[in-house]
């Protein structure tokens, strides 16, 4: 498969593993809600939901920035990745060399290592699209391949997001921006567009189709003349009329009794049956003309456009929200919260958990709650922002959509919101003094299961997974020692045991014998 060369990339594509973990902070909590707003540098955010998010998410949507070139100043957020904060980050993992990278090397560095730590959030039936323009559309479909495999692409969308762009170019005018949809493992999940709007059609009667015999159970038929019994025999004004096979009776408008037509009919006998247990309404005239009606189509799939015939909005009407939001737009060109209902939908999951990690003005989380509101969902929300608005705008933004504003309904809601806390190791690779005990052991169960630890009220006692006991006798201001005493704190019956702590005096032969395995604080940590 070919892929992507650019400045820096052999410092980058492991970097994700070299990502600190820090702790996650919650500062308030807005209603009881199991929503999160992250402040914080999206790296260091998604790393730290690892313990706890690690196959877990189902749907992820960024809009990262497109790498435009604008200069810095003119956005909220800069658009051509000159932010401090990343030029700074990447002086320290890329080198000297990074202050030589274009601003398109700058766009891959930062990206590569966000996908791939989101690409480990993800579900394994999870899904991620990601919206971007010509700018480096072809280069993040080389990374996407790169990182979720070729064949977990699932398809570009073009959004038609805006009537009137800016006329930046004398060559092209810019109507369209992109969205790249990859899976984490490539399924066969119809995805859900827009339903199909009711329509009448005639099956039955078109010069093309056949003559056959179609037998029509009782009640199936929707009479649209009088009651009574109505003799075999030719009806129907079609160029073909239907002949009636046996006698009909109706009653109450509907057909009481098993009866059969001859006519031209484009179905089968099988097909009819099938339509009719879909809900496919059969109406039929006075003078015996048969028809049908789909009452409600199943959604369509949605087509690679999207625009105002699938209900999504332009940029211009998103504007607008925020301007009736907040009395301005601070965004030159924000997301409708319609497009990211929309992509949302594609997978009916109603309890699904959704991650943006470039939240911008919040419209993610608008648009889970909208559509928990619509279909008594339970979807879950986690937005991280790395710029200074994220308490002013995107966390903003969801009290406002909750208390409602200016003729708005209020939408039941709520998040937590956190910042990023302490790492748990300092820098000379040692536990951090300042970390509460119980996070040492969540992080430290979390390395050796991959699974987010319950607490047990034990001291030592991290918990159990596949038959195995994880133990840890940690105490800040001393140095612990697995012996036969502290042994006696072991109170689990299992198959094997993991057991910490900063020495061991314990026999091998013995610990063999009772399938326990030493490892030695901090040495033995994992790092992740």
């Amino acid at each position: 498969m070919p892929t992507l060369n650019w400045i820096g990339k052999e410092k980058i594509i492991t970097h994700h593993n070299d990502v600190p973990f820090k702790l996650l902070v919650k500062k308030y909590s807005f209603n009881d809600s199991n929503n999160m707003i992250i402040f914080g540098d999206n790296l260091f955010a998604l790393k730290s939901l690892l313990p706890k998010y690690e196959g877990s998410i189902d749907v992820v949507y960024i809009d990262p920035p497109y790498n435009t070139g604008t200069p810095e100043g003119k956005w909220v957020y800069s658009d051509d990745v000159n932010d401090p904060r990343i030029k700074k980050w990447l002086g320290q993992v890329v080198g000297a060399e990074g202050e030589d990278l274009s601003r398109h090397d700058k766009w891959l560095c930062m990206m590569y290592p966000r996908l791939k730590l989101l690409q480990k959030l993800m579900s394994e039936d999870g899904r991620i699209f990601i919206s971007i323009d010509e700018n480096e559309l072809y280069s993040l479909k080389q990374i996407c391949d790169e990182i979720f495999g070729p064949n977990n692409f699932v398809g570009q969308w073009m959004w038609y997001k805006s009537a009137t762009p800016p006329n930046l170019s004398h060559k092209v005018k810019r109507n369209l921006e992109y969205i790249l949809g990859y899976e984490k493992n490539k399924n066969s999940v119809k995805y859900r567009g827009v339903k199909k709007t009711s329509k009448s059609d005639d099956p039955f009667t078109k010069p093309q189709n056949s003559i056959k015999r179609l037998t029509f159970k009782a009640g199936v038929i929707h009479f649209k003349g009088d009651d009574g019994v109505y003799p075999a025999g030719t009806y129907g004004t079609a160029k073909f009329p239907n002949v009636l096979l046996n006698d009909m009776i109706i009653q109450n408008g509907v057909n009481q009794n098993d009866v059969t037509f001859k006519n031209k009919f484009i179905w089968v006998q099988e097909t009819l049956d099938k339509n009719i247990e879909d809900n496919v309404r059969i109406n039929l005239s006075k003078s015996l003309v048969l028809s049908y009606k789909r009452e409600e189509y199943s959604p369509e799939v949605p087509p690679n456009l999207i625009d105002m015939s699938v209900g999504v909005n332009t940029t211009e009407e998103a504007g607008k929200r925020l301007e009736e939001m907040f009395g301005e737009n601070p965004f030159n060109y924000p997301k409708d919260v319609s497009l990211i209902k929309y992509l949302i939908n594609f997978v009916p999951n109603k309890k699904a958990i959704i991650l943006d990690c470039f939240a911008g003005s919040g419209t993610t989380g608008q648009a889970v709650l909208e559509l928990n509101h619509e279909d008594n969902g339970s979807r879950q929300f986690i937005e991280i922002e790395m710029m200074d608005y994220a308490e002013t705008l995107t966390a903003e933004r969801i009290r406002k959509i909750v208390n409602g504003f200016d003729g708005y309904n209020p939408i039941p809601g709520g998040f937590s919101f956190y910042e990023l806390g302490e790492s748990i190791f300092d820098e000379d690779g040692n536990l951090n003094p300042a970390i509460a005990d119980i996070e040492v052991k969540k992080f430290i169960f979390y390395t050796e299961t991959h699974k987010e630890l319950q607490e047990t009220g034990n001291n030592s006692f991290m918990g159990e997974h596949n038959s195995t006991a994880y133990y840890i006798f940690y105490d800040k201001a001393n140095a612990t020692c697995l012996n036969y005493e502290t042994l006696k704190q072991i109170d689990k019956k299992t198959d094997a045991y993991v057991i910490y702590a900063d020495s061991c005096t314990l026999p091998a032969k013995f610990m063999e014998r009772e399938h326990i395995i030493f490892k030695k604080i901090p040495r033995d940590i994992q790092k992740l």
